[in-house]
């Protein structure tokens, strides 16, 4: 997907499809790539799908939380003219969805999470001690997955080359820790955007009970299950997750 980015003013994204506007959130670690079966699958259901590239390392250090990128979202939008806007989001993805959402609760149709932060997450560690360390890398990695397979030697050298980048590093350490800050209990009773929360059944970062509680919290959430899935089910198990969030968008006429 790097070779259809669109290039406009500040924004990169991808755009695929005409429709009901689907966007895209993705994760701290995670590339537009991790979202390719979203993006096949959608267009011919008649939504736009787009998927901005986040600016995780390209905001000033001041600047670098997850209410910034919430706002960068809502420029994106209207930049774009989009209206009753679906939002998808994965780990980080999530975190900002949600906090879009409570901030422009109009302009929202829906949103869906999946594996989000913004109640709890488990770090890959605050200082990652060994980060020099590939196999140490590789591990964490695998561990994000219920498949270790399904981190590839493409997804480790990138998260590899993140964790040994200096300013990389501690913009990603900035964003976790305001990802912490922006704990979002508090704020989840009162929106009542209908939300479908998609949880690996064996995610690790973001365990079940994470999920669980966003279904308590939220007023109009429906909770699905992914068997054998840790926590970036798009990737892992992208038919599953494609045929659960059809059914729910029909379910619901979006």
């Amino acid at each position: 997907m790097k070779d259809d980015l669109i290039k406009e003013g500040k924004f990169r994204y991808t755009e695929k499809g005409e429709g009901t506007p689907i966007v895209i959130l993705h994760g701290l670690m995670g590339g537009l790539s991790n979202f390719h079966g979203v993006t096949n699958f959608f267009p011919d259901k008649g939504y736009k799908i787009l998927v901005p590239e986040l600016p995780i390392y390209d905001m000033p250090m001041l600047q670098t939380n997850v209410k910034n990128f919430a706002k960068y979202v809502e420029e994106f939008i209207q930049f774009k003219g989009l209206k009753d806007v679906i939002l998808l989001g994965n780990s980080l993805g999530g975190h900002i969805g949600l906090l879009h959402t409570k901030m422009y609760p109009k302009l929202m149709k829906a949103l869906i999470i999946t594996g989000s932060s913004g109640l709890y997450e488990s770090a890959m560690g605050d200082g990652y001690p060994k980060r020099g360390d590939y196999e140490f890398i590789k591990k964490k990695a695998q561990d994000v997955f219920y498949d270790p397979a399904v981190a590839t030697k493409e997804i480790v050298d990138e998260v590899f080359a993140t964790v040994n980048d200096r300013v990389k590093l501690v913009k990603t350490l900035a964003i976790a820790k305001s990802a912490i800050r922006h704990n979002m209990a508090q704020d989840l009773p009162s929106m009542t955007t209908p939300t479908c929360i998609i949880w690996g059944e064996n995610d690790a970062v973001t365990p079940p009970d994470v999920a669980e509680l966003f279904h308590e919290l939220l007023p109009d959430s429906d909770l699905h299950w992914i068997k054998e899935c840790g926590h970036a089910p798009m990737m892992e198990h992208p038919q599953q997750f494609n045929a659960i969030l059809d059914a729910w968008l029909q379910k619901r006429k979006f």
